[in-house]
């Protein structure tokens, strides 16, 4: 059924469960299988395990930011196809958040600590920006994807060489952020100001410094 047919508390009850399962380890079902090219687990160093497991937390992390950027957008979008598109594209990446759960399962490590405050965080930013206008929420979701799409390459060349499980993982991510980034433009995404990306970059580098850690 679409969400415009449905009554506002059920509305609400629906953004309350998609909020939940954001932030709720295991809560989502896969859709895809884990893009990898073997089901080995590569053998990797006490110190290798960890600085693998803080990279992929903080990827996890980016993923549940993602969610609530999506999901705020979505609720104060002036547009109804802008607010499907948000939908539509905080479900694609619903995948991602179980892959990196996977990972850092089999990692023997856990999500940031401070996962239902980054969410709550991007919620917020997303629906500051899906209230201004429709050009600078998908301008918003573009340069978000942009530096997302940095920070896995930059990741992707932080890994032992021999963990090709967690590498094919970043580069499908990657492949899928960059996508998502196109179609925000193609949509009518606005260039934000230099001031506004230097905003966002700080505040990401402050969340990767310490949910790497926590």
């Amino acid at each position: 059924m679409a969400q415009r047919s449905l009554s506002k508390i059920d509305q609400l009850l629906l953004g309350v469960d998609k909020a939940l399962r954001a932030v709720v380890p295991h809560s989502n079902p896969s859709t895809r299988p884990l893009p990898v090219s073997s089901d080995e687990i590569p053998e990797l160093s006490i110190n290798e395990a960890r600085h693998v497991a803080g990279l992929m937390r903080i990827n996890h992390t980016g993923e549940v930011c993602a969610q609530g950027l999506y999901h705020g957008q979505a609720f104060a979008a002036k547009n109804d196809d802008v607010k499907q598109a948000m939908q539509q594209s905080a479900e694609e990446e619903v995948d991602h958040l179980v892959w990196c759960e996977v990972r850092l399962d089999e990692l023997g490590s856990h999500p940031s600590i401070f996962t239902p405050l980054w969410y709550s965080m991007s919620f917020g930013l997303g629906a500051v920006a899906g209230a201004i206008s429709n050009e600078f929420s998908l301008g918003f979701v573009a340069e978000t994807e942009a530096q997302v799409s940095e920070h896995l390459q930059d990741h992707i060349g932080q890994l032992p060489p021999q963990d090709q499980r967690s590498r094919e993982i970043l580069a499908q991510m990657d492949i899928e952020e960059l996508h998502h980034r196109e179609l925000a433009l193609a949509n009518g995404g606005a260039a934000l100001s230099p001031l506004v990306r230097h905003t966002m970059r700080w505040m990401a580098n402050r969340m990767k410094a310490t949910a790497y850690h926590l």
